[in-house]
């Protein structure tokens, strides 16, 4: 057998690269793996869910008994599969409902057991065992509706007529009575505001269910802001974090120059007086700079330069050879 080293590199890179996928996606995927991830898959069929998602609870009696795995359309209903951790005992003709876990609209599977025995592996509740959530348009409409159907003045007529048949009965069942026939007076009296209320009721129930799509796209931007909101925090944590490390090394800086800065700074002080000092001078200079050139160029130049020619000057191009001759020794001639 070849020693570990000599075998060839790429091909251990490439097993060690499988093995580490294998593992990091048996890592994501644990709770659906033979031994790690144990627990009965069911189905159940529901007219609606709601704000049900992937993920929520499900619970049994109220404890958390297992997880929602998905949710599919199915034709005119929806098949919610979900997995429930094993032990978990519930008869065949357990009911499932989808209820209201937290006051901004989250939600959970909760199961009704009913019956004998176990419900088998892999079982679908039916949608007759099976209650869609609570919706509160709905019940309005329902409420306005039952309340419409009602005869007031009848009602008030027999909650009236049984007042005065129990005048001969005990006191304290007499009085009972004397406030339900109270209780039917003022609904008689208020009977017209009662009617407009419950169709005001019913007016703003139509108002939000025309209006479900845009509160439903007004929830998701409110969510969207509050998402934005939190990374904007993050970063501006971050900034106030950097800020704070750069201040402490601009101090540090400071502290370890500080020797070294004080002369210049007091020698570019020098520099500043003497700079105002002569500022008259120099802005003169400058003023009168530009004719002077004009004048000195147009008295000596040939062109847009300076030249002059002084007479008897050594050509430079020579002067290093004059130089060189002039330094090297020679012998006397006689």
């Amino acid at each position: 057998m070849k020693p570990f080293r000599e075998r060839n590199s790429v091909i251990i890179g490439l097993i060690g690269l499988t093995i580490i996928a294998a593992m990091m996606l048996g890592a994501f995927r644990a709770d659906r793996l033979p031994i790690i991830g144990s627990g009965d898959v069911y189905h159940a069929e529901f007219a609606e869910i709601g704000s049900l998602k992937t993920g929520n609870e499900v619970r049994v009696a109220g404890v958390s008994v297992g997880k929602v795995q998905d949710i599919e359309l199915d034709g005119n209903k929806v098949r919610v599969t979900f997995k429930i951790d094993k032990g978990t005992r519930f008869g065949p003709q357990t009911g499932a409902d989808i209820r209201i876990r937290t006051l901004l609209g989250a939600e959970f599977l909760a199961l009704t057991p009913e019956g004998k025995g176990q419900l088998a592996k892999g079982s679908t509740i039916p949608l007759a065992r099976t209650v869609a959530p609570y919706d509160v348009v709905q019940a309005f409409s329902d409420l306005s509706r039952t309340t419409d159907q009602l005869d007031i003045p009848q009602l008030s007529e027999a909650l009236t007529t049984l007042g005065e048949i129990s005048a001969q009965t005990p006191e304290e069942f007499r009085g009972a009575i004397k406030g339900v026939s109270d209780l039917s007076r003022n609904l008689a009296a208020r009977d017209e505001q009662i009617n407009t209320l419950l169709v005001n009721l019913k007016k703003v129930s139509s108002v939000l269910n025309s209006r479900n799509d845009q509160l439903v796209t007004l929830f998701k931007d409110a969510d969207t802001l509050f998402q934005a909101i939190s990374a904007r925090r993050d970063s501006i944590h971050r900034l106030l974090v950097s800020t704070q490390t750069i201040s402490a090394q601009l101090r540090g800086l400071v502290k370890d120059t500080k020797s070294d800065l004080l002369p210049a700074l007091k020698q570019l002080d020098t520099v500043t007086d003497m700079l105002r000092k002569n500022e008259a001078s120099i802005d003169e200079a400058l003023r009168v700079y530009p004719g002077f050139t004009t004048v000195f160029a147009n008295a000596l130049g040939t062109g847009p330069w300076f030249d002059t020619y002084l007479g008897g000057l050594t050509s430079l191009s020579g002067l290093g050879e004059q130089l060189t001759d002039a330094l090297t020794p020679k012998v006397a001639t006689p």
